[in-house]
């Protein structure tokens, strides 16, 4: 019998968890398959490691918990690394991942011959009008500079082969974004789209500033384009500069050299510094993630496990 493995990252999600076991249960009681449940509790602070530990007797649960919080790119990695399943899935355990999808997921795999079936919400029903705004600009960002497609309202929720698992495993960077490494694998995909669904339970542990940070690291990852962008504003505030001199020199020989336009001379040094220090913030960016990766360290360290990991 083939199985799936279901990875379920989770942090601070002790309210959740039963409902979503439930919920799994259910869905699998209608398929012929094994099962693999892998919960990776991400250094939680409340009682997810023991909600998790109460659902081991079912011996399909399997869990890691690490030493702290690595976050959920580590999570996802993690249980990409200990899962063993024919086909492999992550979901949330909040059920905004809806497991009524993966009979109809498993159906596209195994009868149309696809690699990847995706999950995308084309509503953001829910959201905080200004965190959907930035969502969307930051997708049409991102796709004008990186090579790689970003799927707007993609989830991490995607069904895949073995194949497209252990294509997965060979990328070991550091700096993990996971949307762009599973478009970045390639092979056939497709999506599912689908309403936004609330929260079962508990809070979302994503606040703006996490979101816009997590959105300049998937930028920094997949593409060079900013520091073209910064060597551009160089190139034409030189060109600017060297138009001006011309202009005072001009200026000067006809006119005169009057003591004016201190506070324009001002405004103009701030803008030039401010730009200056933006590009050597793009700089130094892409320098602090080659530093990361050169260290070498584990991207996650487990500190209790009922499973062997890799």
């Amino acid at each position: 019998m083939e199985k799936i493995s279901i990875i379920v990252p989770s942090y601070n999600e002790e309210e959740s968890i039963p409902y979503f076991y439930e919920e799994i249960k259910k869905t699998f009681h209608t398929l012929n398959y094994k099962l693999e449940l892998i919960f990776v509790d991400d250094g939680s602070k409340d009682y997810t490691l023991k909600v998790i530990k109460a659902l081991t007797d079912d011996k399909c649960v399997k869990y890691i918990s690490f030493s702290r919080n690595f976050g959920k790119e580590a999570a996802m990695w993690a249980g990409l690394n200990v899962a063993t399943g024919d086909y492999v899935t992550i979901m949330d355990s909040d059920l905004q991942d809806p497991p009524s999808l993966l009979p109809k997921m498993l159906d596209l795999i195994k009868n149309e011959g696809y690699d990847v079936v995706g999950t995308r919400r084309v509503t953001r029903k829910g959201e905080p009008v200004i965190r959907s705004f930035f969502a969307r600009c930051f997708y049409k960002i991102i796709n004008r500079m990186s090579k790689v497609e970003m799927v707007d309202g993609a989830r991490d929720f995607r069904l895949m082969t073995r194949q497209v698992v252990d294509s997965i495993l060979t990328l070991k960077e550091y700096n993990r974004y996971s949307k762009g490494l599973f478009s970045f694998v390639g092979f056939k995909t497709k999506w599912l789209e689908y309403e936004n669904v609330q929260r079962v339970a508990g809070e979302t542990k994503w606040s703006f500033w996490k979101l816009l940070i997590y959105a300049i690291e998937g930028i920094v990852a997949f593409t060079t384009v900013p520091l073209t962008i910064a060597i551009i504003i160089g190139l034409i505030f030189c060109l600017i500069a060297f138009i001006m001199i011309v202009v005072i020199i001009v200026k000067t020989l006809v006119w005169g050299d009057p003591t004016t336009g201190w506070p324009s001379l001002a405004c103009i040094i701030f803008m030039v510094s401010g730009i200056q220090l933006l590009c050597i913030g793009v700089i130094g960016e892409y320098l602090s993630k080659m530093y990361l990766e050169v260290k070498n360290r584990p991207i996650y360290i487990v500190k209790e496990t009922n499973l062997e990991t890799k």
